[in-house]
């Protein structure tokens, strides 16, 4: 397993690096003005950002709604024995419950775990690895959607939120399996 850990060390140090240099030199490769095509992306990030506040704010008003009236402590502590069969702590229930909402949100509920249980938490680093392997699936939904005015999503939602649910779970493992 500390063989393992040491490979993942190895290549996650070059991943970003490889990213940020390999996507313009592939660019250049491929004789793309990438300047250019850079700016003129930028150009209409900005329009579908203005395009999607609307939708952004109705979903930072819920998710704070649901957090402030206690909702989300009911339910974790609901859930809690039916999770304690499988060997989920229920913990980190807050994370799989916000996570398919809001990245802020979750990235919020990561901070408020690190402060109540440490960094080196086996508990934060489930967490922090659910926030890495699962999506914002309500957010990009509405935001892309909405972006091109789409009204009916079909298997979007279903199919989106069966890979977050699967994804939690296989975080939930594998960090059992590295540090546990």
């Amino acid at each position: 397993m500390e063989i393992l850990r040491l490979i993942i060390d190895y290549v996650s140090a070059f991943v970003l690096p490889t990213i940020i240099v390999g996507f313009p030199l592939y660019g250049l490769y491929k004789k793309v003005p990438v300047y250019e095509v850079f700016v003129e992306g930028a150009k209409e990030g900005f329009n579908v950002a203005v395009m999607i506040i609307p939708y952004l704010i109705a979903i930072l008003f819920a998710i704070g709604m649901f957090r402030a009236s206690g909702a989300l402590d009911f339910m974790m502590e609901g859930l809690r024995p039916v999770l304690a069969l499988i060997g989920i702590p229920a913990e980190v229930i807050p994370m799989g419950i916000i996570r398919p909402l809001t990245g802020s949100g979750s990235a919020a509920i990561v901070l408020d775990m690190i402060g109540e249980f440490g960094e080196d938490s086996i508990l934060v680093k489930m967490a922090a690895t659910m926030f890495g392997s699962t999506e914002t699936t309500f957010y990009v939904i509405a935001v892309y959607f909405g972006a091109v005015n789409v009204k009916k999503t079909r298997h979007a939602v279903p199919a989106g939120l069966l890979a977050d649910f699967f994804a939690m779970f296989a975080a939930v493992y594998v960090v059992i399996l590295l540090f546990g």
